[in-house]
């Protein structure tokens, strides 16, 4: 591949990370980091290493933002529940 386009999706992979980085919110680091494994998949499939990429892709931007979303629904419930008892 062009070395062009591998420059360009490395530094779409730099710029998503910094991004997932500078968000305070937890929900929104997951989003973040969602778009992060999209890059990776596409970073992986321009170095020619599609089963890589797919794996990257299903694991990386699905199975993971949607576990840490998960958990952070169950973190803020059960503070909400906290907050009410007392």
């Amino acid at each position: 591949m062009s070395d062009a386009l591998i420059a360009v999706t490395l530094l779409l992979v730099a710029a998503c990370a910094t991004a997932a980085v500078a968000q305070r919110d937890p929900a929104r680091q997951a989003l973040v980091l969602s778009v992060q494994g999209v890059m990776l998949a596409v970073l992986f499939t321009v170095l020619q290493a599609p089963d890589v990429g797919l794996s990257q892709l299903a694991v990386g931007s699905a199975l993971t933002p949607l576990l840490i979303m998960l958990c952070v629904r169950k973190t803020r419930r059960r503070g909400r529940r906290e907050e009410d008892a007392k």
